[in-house]
């Protein structure tokens, strides 16, 4: 597993935006988990610049996680 990197906000009830770690690019449609290790959704897009990226994740349900709170790949 490596981190994605912490949330950043949540928009709606399902979609969460992730300031990622340019250097642990995650990869698209990766598997989301938090520090419990419970699976939270999916990756489904990664946009941004390129030393900033951000990555939007679907919940499988409502979202939650917190903004500043750690999420992990799989």
């Amino acid at each position: 597993m490596k981190v994605i990197g912490r949330i950043n906000g949540i928009c709606g009830r399902r979609l969460m935006i992730v300031r990622c770690d340019a250097a642990q690019l995650p990869k698209l449609y990766s598997i989301v988990v938090n520090q419990r290790m419970h699976p939270v959704g999916k990756i489904m897009d990664l946009f941004g610049n390129v030393s900033k990226p951000y990555a939007t994740v679907l919940c499988h349900d409502q979202c939650t996680a917190q903004p500043g709170e750690k999420v992990f790949a799989r």
